[in-house]
């Protein structure tokens, strides 16, 4: 095991007012009813990442200061979701890192730092997007493929178990979900032929509780969907936080590109599960139902957006529905029960598929897999949106999507696979001459219709929050942190933040405050009113 050099300062004295997190299960499944905290991931198990806070609100926003900057000494981009509980908040930081911070001022009350393997891989970078806490425990996954829990209090390693071996192209880079008592996580490595899965830990120990392996083995429903061997390199990695719904007691958690990614000659099928998302039961793992949105992918269409799961009117019936906007450009309405599609249309621009068929699959345009000699398509490999998180508000019951308009020419190759080593078999190239843009966009969950949409320069790689003060915040490539109105999309607010934002906002309340935080470049902002 690698070395862990922990820096610990004793909150008593650095901060004498923390209380420290005890945050049971009913905490977390009730997270609506104390908005003051953010306890998951999302905000909630339902994926909304919305605030009940209203003391910013349209009338004031305006007046929003920043209260406090942490910066992190790393160079790599900084992705995290903060929690905070009991009036202290936790971070993850890259590569493997972890810190609690003073609500107050940003100082650290302890700082865990984690020595990763020289040697490990991450085609994206070495990021890390958050924590997961139940009870009075913290649990953070590593670049190096490993699930750690940490004493809240102290920083103080708990356990340490190996998830998979980094040496063979596996990481970790997903914020882990927390259950009753298991801690849910995904994995990285899709650009290495790896064989995707999701887990299950036990909460308290650390041993796994189960495995679903998202690309099935031999025996297994699905595995006639890929050709030969080309399973064992399938990759489908399930590298964003997923959803769960405690009634239906089913995870909800998107699924990758399957690999090689660009060259399909050598999987031929649908390549089940990979750009799929999967209905898990929570208890044991198994399959209770998958939608997959980019059959046979050879485009990188990663489908490990985070899911919404939202209860509304559909066609004047009321439906438990999931809701995707896709990599692919298209947003997706399903029955969350049994995986039903009910509709979608595209989001961004599109031009590789007609439309969706009466069950969702695409009517394909002809002739548009990659080519030796490069072929253009949209959307671009980094998709009509990517890992950063979506919002739905239940005030206005619409849904916001950063959104990418940016196109991409895609090369097929021919690729040996050989272990650790990027499994690829192909590239990609910018447009020359056409300016990518973006925009963040309102839309209506139960017809998937655009609602408005405000323009940005480049394509985003920020996720947004919406809040009851009518609000919705998000962030772009030029280091502007806006606020925008829920209902007309109108700016209300705008901050230079001086870096890219690449983060998703959360929101919370200290000593009857109510604070915005997000992460632009290599540190975390966090705003107040005067």
């Amino acid at each position: 095991m690698k070395p862990i050099r922990i820096l610990c300062a004793c909150a008593t004295m650095l901060c004498g007012h923390a209380l420290w997190a005890q945050v049971p299960y009913e905490r977390i499944l009730n997270a609506a009813s104390e908005p003051g905290s953010w306890l998951t991931y999302s905000g909630n198990y339902q994926g909304y990442r919305y605030s009940a806070l209203k003391q910013i609100d349209r009338t004031n926003v305006s007046r929003l200061k920043l209260a406090w900057i942490y910066q992190t000494n790393d160079l790599n981009q900084f992705e995290t979701t903060p929690l905070v509980a009991d009036g202290v908040m936790y971070i993850s930081e890259p590569p493997s890192h972890a810190a609690a911070l003073d609500l107050r001022t940003g100082r650290p009350l302890w700082m865990f730092r984690r020595i990763v393997p020289s040697d490990v891989r991450a085609c994206c970078g070495q990021v890390n997007r958050g924590l997961a806490i139940l009870n009075n425990t913290l649990y953070l996954a590593t670049l190096d493929a490993h699930l750690l829990a940490l004493d809240a209090k102290t920083g103080h390693l708990l356990w340490d178990t190996v998830v998979a071996d980094y040496k063979t192209g596996y990481s970790i880079t997903v914020a882990p979900l927390a259950l009753d008592d298991k801690i849910i996580v995904g994995m990285a490595g899709g650009e290495y032929g790896v064989r995707g899965f999701l887990d299950a830990y036990d909460a308290k120990t650390g041993k796994r509780a189960w495995r679903f392996w998202t690309v099935p083995g031999p025996g297994e429903a699905g595995h006639e969907t890929w050709a030969g061997d080309s399973w064992k390199q399938g990759s489908a990695t399930t590298w964003v936080t997923g959803v769960y719904d405690p009634t239906l007691h089913l995870i909800y958690w998107g699924t990758g590109n399957p690999g090689p990614d660009y060259d399909g000659d050598v999987r031929r099928g649908d390549d089940l599960y990979a750009d799929s998302v999967v209905a898990l039961d929570a208890a044991t793992g198994k399959l209770k139902w998958h939608f997959q949105f980019t059959p046979h992918d050879t485009h990188d269409w990663d489908s490990t957006q985070t899911p919404i799961l939202i209860d509304a009117n559909f066609r004047g019936s009321p439906r438990k529905l999931v809701v995707v906007a896709n990599r692919n450009g298209f947003l997706y309405v399903l029955d969350r029960q049994s995986g039903e599609f009910l509709t979608g249309k595209p989001f961004a621009k599109e031009t590789w598929a007609k439309e969706l068929d009466d069950h969702g699959r695409p009517v394909l345009m002809p002739d548009m897999d990659p080519k030796p000699e490069g072929l253009v398509a949209y959307p671009g490999v980094h998709g009509g949106t990517n890992w950063f998180s979506q919002s739905y508000s239940p005030d206005t019951h619409l849904m916001y999507v950063a959104m990418r308009e940016e196109g991409t020419t895609f090369y097929r190759a021919t690729a040996q696979y050989t272990v650790g080593n990027i499994y690829t078999a192909g590239g990609i190239h910018g447009l020359p001459g056409v300016e990518p843009s973006g925009a963040i966009e309102a839309l209506d969950p139960s017809t998937a219709e655009k609602k408005w949409e405000f323009p940005l320069h480049s394509p985003p790689w920020a996720g947004v929050l919406s809040t009851a003060g009518g609000l919705v915040f998000g962030g772009a490539n030029e280091g502007n942190i806006f606020a925008l109105d829920a209902t007309s999309g109108k700016p209300l607010w705008d901050f230079q933040a001086g870096a890219p934002v690449q983060g998703n906002p959360i929101s919370y309340q200290f000593e009857g405050k109510q604070y915005i935080a997000l992460t632009a470049g290599r540190a975390l902002l966090v705003f107040g009113m005067e």
